[in-house]
């Protein structure tokens, strides 16, 4: 491939990423305006047309890498601990 080319996929690809993010802001958005509207009703669940929307209360639980460290040491974290690789993709 051309350096023109590749010049004119990465502006197409920087267009569509802005398009995207723009989108995704808008949607956000929306989302928030609905879940607003099901604490209005102080709600959880909501059918709508053929829509059920649901906005709950979710508990997890979830490991602390810090208090773990503080307790056991960083050398018994790195003994459990594996390193993973990938790769990224960015354009600057």
């Amino acid at each position: 491939m051309a350096n023109n080319e590749l010049l004119k996929k990465i502006e197409l690809l920087t267009e569509y990423e802005a398009a995207i993010e723009e989108m995704k802001a808008e949607a956000e958005e929306i989302r928030n305006d609905i879940k607003a509207e099901m604490e209005a009703r102080e709600t959880e669940e909501l059918k709508i047309g053929q829509y059920i929307v649901r906005f709950t209360n979710v508990i997890s639980s979830r490991f602390d890498t810090k208090r773990f460290k503080e307790a056991f040491g960083a050398d018994v974290y790195k003994a459990f601990t594996k390193e993973v690789k990938s790769r990224r993709f960015s354009i600057a």
